[in-house]
């Protein structure tokens, strides 16, 4: 069984204030996108194995994500052994939710495979356990995200007649560098509105706080979004807390990768 876990993209993103148990309340938009990797299972008659190919993945097998969802549903359901191999596309350290995402189809892999009937709400309560946007893949529906990202409501935003373009610098962004300059504060605009403000102004109102904070470390990544901006998107932003952005074009320049720096990763 073969599926295909995509990425997702923020458009805006609020930091709105910090918690007793030291994380952060947010507020933003999960989009999805489709920049996908590849998650095939089989059963195995040895030991329960995984392996990798695409973007090189780094560490023990047991600090992935799709091995840790495994182990998770394993404390509560007796599952045959297993084999998975995950052939990874979504850049690592970019604000997309790759791992999140791979996470979250593993769980929902094994229990359409094995038939376990967990509904969704149980499905989003074992990908909270994982991961703070985790929960976002199991609908994978555009969502206003509140708490630590783990709160979702899904709204009606529908951009498919646009063609959304991910740039991803040959470095990442640490999470925790990112947050090391933010100074939390409650935000000008809603985000939950999204959908009802006319997309040619999302670029005056819809914010992601990350960047104030990675953009003068980085000047690299300001670089790109203004350069999405001068090739005609009508919004672009740097996605979570970076390192990769994205732009929103209503038409694309034919000739768009030959103006996009040597070393950038081009995503569409």
């Amino acid at each position: 069984m073969i599926v295909f876990p995509n990425a997702k993209i923020n458009i805006g993103l609020h930091v709105v204030s910090k918690r007793p148990d030291g994380y952060h309340n947010l507020e933003t938009v999960f989009y999805p996108v489709q920049l996908t990797d590849a998650l095939e299972m089989v059963e195995s008659k040895t030991a329960d194995n995984f392996t990798t190919s695409g973007i090189f993945v780094d560490g023990s097998p047991d600090n992935n994500m799709v091995i840790k969802a495994l182990h998770l549903l394993k404390k509560d359901f007796d599952l045959p052994q297993v084999q998975f191999h995950l052939h990874k596309v979504i850049p690592l350290g970019a604000g997309l939710g790759g791992g999140s995402s791979d996470a979250a189809f593993t769980l929902k892999i094994l229990n359409d495979y094995f038939l376990l009937r967990l509904t969704k709400q149980e499905l989003k309560s074992y990908a909270a356990q994982l991961g703070a946007d985790c929960s976002f893949f199991i609908e994978n529906k555009p969502a206003f995200a509140t708490a630590i990202g783990d709160q979702l409501r899904i709204i009606h935003l529908d951009l498919l007649e646009y063609k959304i373009v991910i740039l991803k610098p040959g470095f990442s962004v640490s999470t925790p560098e990112a947050y090391k300059n933010i100074l939390p504060k409650s935000p000008d605009f809603n985000l939950a509105d999204l959908p009802q403000i006319p997309f040619e102004e999302w670029k005056n109102v819809v914010v992601n706080d990350f960047e104030k904070s990675v953009f003068p470390k980085y000047p690299e990544i300001k670089k790109l979004k203004e350069k999405l901006y001068e090739l005609g998107a009508v919004y672009a932003s740097m996605s979570g807390s970076g390192s990769a952005v994205f732009g929103i074009f209503r038409h694309l320049p034919t000739d768009f990768d030959n103006f996009i720096p040597e070393g950038v990763f081009i995503y569409r």
